[in-house]
């Protein structure tokens, strides 16, 4: 583990590290490929899990040859979510006491995700979570999504922080590439959907967000 002090803010990602939306993904993947003869399998969503919409939905056309565009599939994909979201998004466990014990310090804090800036934003209203980070970057904010660094780099250079201090919270094997090559601090946090994934280069691979691991590394109190 590096000293406390090196690490000065922490970078969340947002689709299965904070809320349960990769497995509400499983539901609007698999009925975006009904409807055109087709499965969402296990291999389709652990190469496109943590990259730019675009670039999944693109993964999927080509996977799957199918005769539709990016635009169309996220137009279908905004409407599926507009409908669950509302009763089904919830936040994961350890979350909402890690955000507290990091504003009780404070330990700056932000979010970068893959998913586009409209959904986000949505995502975050649901829990009024916005207010409480410093800024978030979105898969709009740069020109290569997870696994390319850039998103991390970025966020290091709005922290004025070197990429070294910054503790970078991941879910995906993808999300996790980027935050090692960005040199970030990086956790892995899988769920259900990544527990196979390859995290190798991360600092640690924590059982959740309220693993004492991640708090140790932080010099943070340990949740009760």
């Amino acid at each position: 583990m590096p000293e406390q002090s090196l690490l000065r803010a922490v970078v969340f990602d947002l689709d299965g590290l904070m809320f349960n939306t990769e497995e509400l993904y499983d539901d609007v993947g698999e009925i975006l490929l009904q409807r055109r003869g087709c499965h969402y399998t296990a291999e389709l969503k652990r190469e496109i899990m943590g990259r730019p919409a675009r670039v999944g939905l693109r993964i999927m056309i080509e996977r799957h040859g199918l005769d539709a565009t990016v635009e169309q599939l996220q137009a279908e994909t905004n409407d599926i979510f507009a409908d669950i979201l509302p009763t089904r998004l919830r936040a994961l466990p350890g979350l909402e006491r890690l955000l507290e014990a990091l504003e009780s310090v404070p330990v700056p804090k932000a979010i970068a995700t893959s998913s586009g800036r409209a959904y986000t934003a949505t995502v975050l209203s649901q829990f009024n979570y916005l207010p409480r980070f410093q800024f978030v970057l979105t898969g709009e904010d740069v020109r290569e999504g997870k696994p390319a660094p850039e998103v991390y780099l970025t966020a290091a250079e709005r922290f004025r922080v070197p990429p070294s201090a910054l503790l970078v919270l991941e879910d995906s094997e993808n999300g996790c590439r980027a935050g090692v090559a960005a040199g970030a601090f990086t956790v892995a946090v899988p769920g259900p959907h990544s527990r196979e994934h390859d995290f190798r280069g991360v600092s640690l691979v924590a059982d959740n967000l309220a693993d004492p691991r991640i708090y140790r590394a932080l010099g943070l109190p340990l949740p009760m």
